[in-house]
């Protein structure tokens, strides 16, 4: 927060090197990320405001690079004559589609590649018969870290190597499931994360910073300048951040990433994750347990989804409507499977045991008086 204060009070724009310090610490606070990430150093990245903006920047720099492979530099060009690039994942963030349709390519070039049963995670072999069936043609292959409604992740590793295979290009939304990496128990999720084109992830959640802390890291940063680049006289032509996203100028928001990296480090996150993972971890227990509830998927990360025992949409409806009204805990619905469900996601700082067990009351007292 005193990091956030500090940017409003420095009101200092992140533009062009050599400006100021804050353009050194934003680089150095990537750095920092990186590390923590177990990136290698040829992921280069930026800020922007949110994982939003970070899928649409990372989507950006794949539709130049896929439409680069047909002869059509779509940065200068535009549109107009290009081919239509498949954009292939199983459950992809809504942020995905909101980016597909601001740059033009449209909600409906995502196509769905089957799921592994009762997994919110792409059958590698759905997938690969998919690739083969594009003839080599460019494609853009979106995977979850971390998916939204049960924290899954896909098969880094085998999506990697079919991309390696195929000339696909790996694009990892890791919004919450990047920060598995900190974590000795969870990292293996992680495995083959490397071979990925493109990586965002957002700060706000497990790096509990302020909102507007959104990161896109790329493996060919020059493509992405190619589609961000602001030519002007007066900006001169270093290699300035304001080349690497949609906004020319913005705020200085890596300084609160900055701080809190400093102040907690590797081991501070460490336990953040562990925490938030055992946490959910006890939830997910109760309710597999509770006759009144039904665990839909196991407890990949810190997510738990589930739903009431036999209820229609209506009834989970009521049923957080209830549990919003006694003031305890806010919990979202989703759907898993087709079913009605509730979403319950563990990343706060401050969450302890203690809460677990005023959320596992709240659930007991308005499930019973839902049943009346």
């Amino acid at each position: 927060m005193a990091g956030d204060w500090l940017v409003s009070s420095y009101d200092q724009n992140i533009s062009s090197d050599g400006d100021s310090i804050a353009t050194t610490v934003e680089r150095q606070t990537l750095a920092l990320l990186r590390t923590l990430f177990a990136l290698s150093d040829d992921f280069e990245g930026a800020f922007v405001s949110g994982a939003t903006q970070a899928n649409l920047a990372a989507l950006a720099t794949a539709r130049q690079w896929a439409l680069q492979q047909s002869g059509h530099d779509v940065s200068e060009e535009g549109l107009w004559n290009a081919p239509r690039i498949p954009v292939l994942a199983g459950t992809p963030h809504a942020s995905i589609l909101k980016s597909l349709s601001i740059l033009g390519m449209g909600r409906q070039s995502v196509e769905y590649i089957p799921s592994l049963p009762g997994r919110q995670a792409v059958d590698p072999s759905a997938l690969a018969q998919r690739l083969v069936a594009n003839d080599g043609k460019p494609a853009i292959v979106v995977a979850s870290a971390g998916e939204v409604n049960t924290g899954d992740f896909d098969d880094l590793e085998a999506l990697g190597e079919l991309c390696r295979t195929y000339g696909a290009w790996l694009h990892v939304d890791g919004a919450f499931g990047l920060f598995a990496a900190c974590d000795p128990a969870h990292a293996h999720l992680l495995r083959g994360l490397n071979a990925a084109d493109s990586i965002t992830t957002d700060g706000h959640k497990w790096l509990n910073v302020p909102y507007d802390s959104g990161i896109v890291f790329t493996r060919h940063i020059t493509l992405q300048e190619q589609v961000f680049k602001a030519a002007a006289a007066y900006l001169g032509a270093g290699p300035d951040l304001l080349h690497r996203t949609p906004e020319n100028s913005r705020r200085f928001r890596a300084l609160p990433a900055w701080m809190t990296l400093m102040a907690y480090g590797r081991a501070g996150y460490q336990e953040l994750v562990a925490r938030s993972c055992r946490l959910a971890q006890q939830l997910g227990q109760h309710i597999e347990q509770s006759a009144r509830f039904e665990l839909l998927s196991p407890v990949h990360l810190n997510i738990v989804c589930f739903t009431l025992a036999e209820a229609d949409t209506a009834q989970r409806d009521r049923f957080l409507a209830l549990l919003q009204r006694d003031g305890q805990v806010l919990l979202t619905p989703t759907l898993f499977a087709g079913k009605p469900a509730i979403r319950a996601a563990f990343v706060n700082w401050s969450t302890t045991e203690q809460d677990v067990e005023r959320v596992i009351a709240a659930l007991e007292r308005c499930v019973r008086e839902i049943k009346l």
